[in-house]
Protein backbone atom coordinates (compact mmCIF):
# COMPACT_ATOMS: atom_id res chain seq x y z
CA UNK A 1 0.00 0.00 0.00
CA UNK A 2 1.33 3.44 -0.68
CA UNK A 3 -0.22 6.64 0.84
CA UNK A 4 1.14 10.06 -1.21
CA UNK A 5 1.19 13.01 1.76
CA UNK A 6 0.97 16.19 0.38
CA UNK A 7 1.86 18.32 3.47
CA UNK A 8 4.17 21.38 3.98
CA UNK A 9 4.90 21.04 7.20
CA UNK A 10 8.04 19.17 8.33
CA UNK A 11 6.86 18.19 11.56
CA UNK A 12 3.72 16.44 10.28
CA UNK A 13 5.33 14.18 6.83
CA UNK A 14 7.43 13.24 9.73
CA UNK A 15 4.60 12.20 12.72
CA UNK A 16 2.79 10.75 9.48
CA UNK A 17 5.68 8.65 8.48
CA UNK A 18 6.62 7.37 12.13
CA UNK A 19 2.94 6.23 12.85
CA UNK A 20 2.92 4.20 9.53
CA UNK A 21 6.10 3.12 10.70
CA UNK A 22 5.14 1.74 13.90
CA UNK A 23 1.25 0.94 13.09
CA UNK A 24 1.51 0.11 9.03
CA UNK A 25 5.26 -0.90 8.38
CA UNK A 26 3.90 -2.95 4.92
CA UNK A 27 2.83 0.78 3.88
CA UNK A 28 4.67 3.08 1.79
CA UNK A 29 4.81 6.89 2.41
CA UNK A 30 5.83 9.21 -0.18
CA UNK A 31 5.27 13.12 -0.18
CA UNK A 32 5.75 16.34 -1.53
CA UNK A 33 5.47 19.99 0.25
CA UNK A 34 4.11 21.69 -3.13
CA UNK A 35 1.03 21.58 -4.23
CA UNK A 36 1.93 22.39 -7.87
CA UNK A 37 3.86 18.71 -7.75
CA UNK A 38 0.79 16.57 -6.51
CA UNK A 39 -1.03 15.96 -9.79
CA UNK A 40 1.54 14.83 -11.44
CA UNK A 41 3.20 12.59 -8.51
CA UNK A 42 -0.42 10.89 -8.60
CA UNK A 43 0.28 9.92 -12.12
CA UNK A 44 3.46 8.77 -11.71
CA UNK A 45 3.59 6.94 -8.43
CA UNK A 46 -0.25 5.60 -8.96
CA UNK A 47 -0.70 5.83 -4.64
CA UNK A 48 -3.26 3.72 -3.03
CA UNK A 49 -4.36 7.36 -1.62
CA UNK A 50 -3.58 10.88 -0.90
CA UNK A 51 -3.45 12.66 2.48
CA UNK A 52 -3.85 16.44 1.04
CA UNK A 53 -4.10 19.60 3.40
CA UNK A 54 -5.39 22.09 2.61
CA UNK A 55 -3.30 25.17 3.72
CA UNK A 56 -0.18 24.51 1.49
CA UNK A 57 2.01 27.84 0.35
CA UNK A 58 1.98 27.53 -3.28
CA UNK A 59 -1.88 26.97 -4.16
CA UNK A 60 -4.89 25.88 -2.55
CA UNK A 61 -5.79 22.02 -1.61
CA UNK A 62 -8.64 22.37 -2.68
CA UNK A 63 -7.44 23.15 -5.61
CA UNK A 64 -4.93 20.68 -5.76
CA UNK A 65 -8.18 17.90 -5.16
CA UNK A 66 -9.82 19.33 -8.52
CA UNK A 67 -6.76 19.15 -10.56
CA UNK A 68 -6.28 15.13 -9.18
CA UNK A 69 -10.19 14.62 -9.75
CA UNK A 70 -9.52 15.65 -13.44
CA UNK A 71 -7.88 12.32 -14.20
CA UNK A 72 -7.97 10.25 -11.09
CA UNK A 73 -10.32 8.53 -8.47
CA UNK A 74 -7.69 7.70 -5.82
CA UNK A 75 -9.22 8.15 -2.71
CA UNK A 76 -8.16 11.48 -1.02
CA UNK A 77 -7.85 11.99 2.68
CA UNK A 78 -8.23 15.86 3.26
CA UNK A 79 -6.39 17.34 6.17
CA UNK A 80 -7.27 20.70 7.95
CA UNK A 81 -6.78 22.90 10.55
CA UNK A 82 -10.39 24.18 9.66
CA UNK A 83 -12.91 22.46 11.78
CA UNK A 84 -15.73 24.22 10.81
CA UNK A 85 -18.91 21.92 8.57
CA UNK A 86 -18.34 24.39 5.88
CA UNK A 87 -14.42 23.55 4.93
CA UNK A 88 -14.77 19.93 5.47
CA UNK A 89 -18.21 19.83 3.13
CA UNK A 90 -16.56 21.71 0.62
CA UNK A 91 -13.88 19.31 0.48
CA UNK A 92 -16.33 16.63 0.32
CA UNK A 93 -18.35 18.11 -2.07
CA UNK A 94 -15.10 18.67 -5.03
CA UNK A 95 -14.44 14.63 -4.25
CA UNK A 96 -12.96 13.97 -1.35
CA UNK A 97 -13.46 11.13 0.28
CA UNK A 98 -13.14 11.51 4.14
CA UNK A 99 -11.12 13.86 6.23
CA UNK A 100 -9.54 14.38 9.64
CA UNK A 101 -8.72 17.73 11.61
CA UNK A 102 -5.14 19.00 13.26
CA UNK A 103 -3.97 17.68 15.61
CA UNK A 104 -5.40 14.12 15.14
CA UNK A 105 -4.63 10.80 16.63
CA UNK A 106 -2.62 8.30 15.00
CA UNK A 107 -5.55 5.70 15.83
CA UNK A 108 -8.49 8.42 13.91
CA UNK A 109 -5.87 8.83 11.29
CA UNK A 110 -5.28 5.30 10.39
CA UNK A 111 -8.91 4.87 10.80
CA UNK A 112 -9.47 7.74 8.43
CA UNK A 113 -7.46 6.24 5.76
CA UNK A 114 -8.77 2.32 5.85
CA UNK A 115 -12.41 4.15 5.46
CA UNK A 116 -10.83 6.22 2.36
CA UNK A 117 -9.30 2.83 0.81
CA UNK A 118 -12.49 0.84 1.04
CA UNK A 119 -14.13 3.66 -0.94
CA UNK A 120 -11.69 2.82 -3.55
CA UNK A 121 -11.54 -0.95 -2.85
CA UNK A 122 -15.50 -0.77 -2.89
CA UNK A 123 -15.33 -0.51 -7.10
CA UNK A 124 -13.84 -3.64 -7.40
CA UNK A 125 -14.97 -5.44 -4.84
CA UNK A 126 -18.58 -5.64 -5.14
CA UNK A 127 -20.48 -8.63 -6.98
CA UNK A 128 -22.70 -8.37 -9.69
CA UNK A 129 -26.33 -7.74 -8.49
CA UNK A 130 -28.13 -5.32 -11.20
CA UNK A 131 -27.56 -4.49 -14.36
CA UNK A 132 -29.87 -1.68 -15.83
CA UNK A 133 -30.69 -0.15 -18.80
CA UNK A 134 -33.37 2.86 -19.06
CA UNK A 135 -32.54 3.89 -22.23
CA UNK A 136 -30.15 6.32 -21.77
CA UNK A 137 -28.65 5.30 -18.48
CA UNK A 138 -26.52 1.39 -17.86
CA UNK A 139 -25.46 0.37 -14.90
CA UNK A 140 -23.14 -2.57 -15.21
CA UNK A 141 -22.25 -4.02 -11.60
CA UNK A 142 -20.79 -6.89 -12.99
CA UNK A 143 -17.86 -4.67 -14.83
CA UNK A 144 -18.56 -2.08 -11.93
CA UNK A 145 -19.07 1.10 -14.62
CA UNK A 146 -21.93 3.54 -15.51
CA UNK A 147 -22.87 4.27 -18.99
CA UNK A 148 -25.10 7.83 -19.94
CA UNK A 149 -26.51 7.95 -23.82
CA UNK A 150 -23.83 5.44 -24.39
CA UNK A 151 -20.96 7.13 -23.20
CA UNK A 152 -19.09 6.43 -19.86
CA UNK A 153 -19.28 8.74 -16.66
CA UNK A 154 -16.69 9.44 -15.09
CA UNK A 155 -17.60 8.38 -11.11
CA UNK A 156 -15.32 9.03 -7.99
CA UNK A 157 -15.36 5.98 -5.75
CA UNK A 158 -17.38 7.80 -3.68
CA UNK A 159 -20.03 8.72 -6.17
CA UNK A 160 -19.83 5.39 -7.11
CA UNK A 161 -20.58 3.68 -3.59
CA UNK A 162 -23.51 5.93 -3.06
CA UNK A 163 -24.90 4.95 -6.50
CA UNK A 164 -24.31 1.38 -5.67
CA UNK A 165 -26.02 1.71 -2.49
CA UNK A 166 -28.62 2.95 -3.83
CA UNK A 167 -29.35 1.09 -6.92
CA UNK A 168 -28.75 -2.23 -4.84
CA UNK A 169 -31.77 -0.94 -3.06
CA UNK A 170 -33.66 -0.22 -5.39
CA UNK A 171 -37.52 1.63 -4.76
CA UNK A 172 -36.04 1.53 -1.38
CA UNK A 173 -35.90 4.64 0.79
CA UNK A 174 -32.15 5.25 2.07
CA UNK A 175 -32.25 7.06 4.69
CA UNK A 176 -29.42 9.75 5.14
CA UNK A 177 -28.34 8.25 8.05
CA UNK A 178 -28.17 4.76 6.58
CA UNK A 179 -26.14 6.60 3.48
CA UNK A 180 -23.64 7.41 5.91
CA UNK A 181 -23.11 4.50 7.14
CA UNK A 182 -22.73 2.45 4.43
CA UNK A 183 -20.73 4.67 2.32
CA UNK A 184 -18.89 6.55 4.45
CA UNK A 185 -18.20 4.35 7.49
CA UNK A 186 -19.64 6.34 10.19
CA UNK A 187 -22.78 8.22 10.58
CA UNK A 188 -21.27 11.00 12.61
CA UNK A 189 -20.95 13.28 9.09
CA UNK A 190 -22.99 16.56 8.46
CA UNK A 191 -26.10 14.93 6.91
CA UNK A 192 -25.49 17.73 3.95
CA UNK A 193 -22.58 15.39 2.54
CA UNK A 194 -25.30 13.19 1.29
CA UNK A 195 -27.26 15.82 -0.26
CA UNK A 196 -24.08 17.41 -1.94
CA UNK A 197 -23.44 13.64 -3.20
CA UNK A 198 -26.94 13.18 -4.69
CA UNK A 199 -26.75 16.62 -6.11
CA UNK A 200 -23.27 15.74 -8.25
CA UNK A 201 -24.67 11.97 -8.94
CA UNK A 202 -27.93 14.14 -10.65
CA UNK A 203 -25.74 16.65 -12.28
CA UNK A 204 -23.69 13.59 -13.82
CA UNK A 205 -26.67 10.93 -14.41
CA UNK A 206 -29.87 12.85 -15.24
CA UNK A 207 -31.12 14.71 -18.09
CA UNK A 208 -32.66 17.28 -16.50
CA UNK A 209 -31.24 17.30 -12.43
CA UNK A 210 -33.57 19.65 -11.23
CA UNK A 211 -36.53 17.28 -12.45
CA UNK A 212 -34.78 14.05 -11.28
CA UNK A 213 -36.69 10.73 -12.43
CA UNK A 214 -33.80 8.26 -11.76
CA UNK A 215 -32.75 9.62 -7.88
CA UNK A 216 -35.43 10.70 -5.92
CA UNK A 217 -35.57 12.26 -2.42
CA UNK A 218 -37.86 11.70 0.32
CA UNK A 219 -38.56 15.01 1.96
CA UNK A 220 -37.30 14.80 5.34
CA UNK A 221 -36.33 11.10 5.42
CA UNK A 222 -33.79 10.00 2.50
CA UNK A 223 -33.58 8.98 -1.13
CA UNK A 224 -34.13 6.16 -3.74
CA UNK A 225 -33.07 4.70 -7.06
CA UNK A 226 -35.93 4.12 -9.48
CA UNK A 227 -35.45 2.65 -13.13
CA UNK A 228 -38.18 4.23 -15.50
CA UNK A 229 -38.61 1.06 -17.40
CA UNK A 230 -39.96 -1.00 -14.68
CA UNK A 231 -42.62 1.26 -13.86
Amino acid sequence: MKILIVEDDPQTIEAVGLIFKLKWPQAEAISTRKGSEAAAMVEKEKPDVVMLDLGLPDMSGLDVLKEIRTFSNVPVLIVTGHSDAVTQVKGLELGADDYVTKPFEPGVLLARIRNALRHGQAVTDVTQEISLNNGNLKIDTQHHKVFKNGNPVALTPTEYNLLYQLVKNEGKVLTRQMLLSQVWGSDEYNPDVVKKYIGRLREKLEDNPSNPVILLSEWGIGYKFVNPRSN
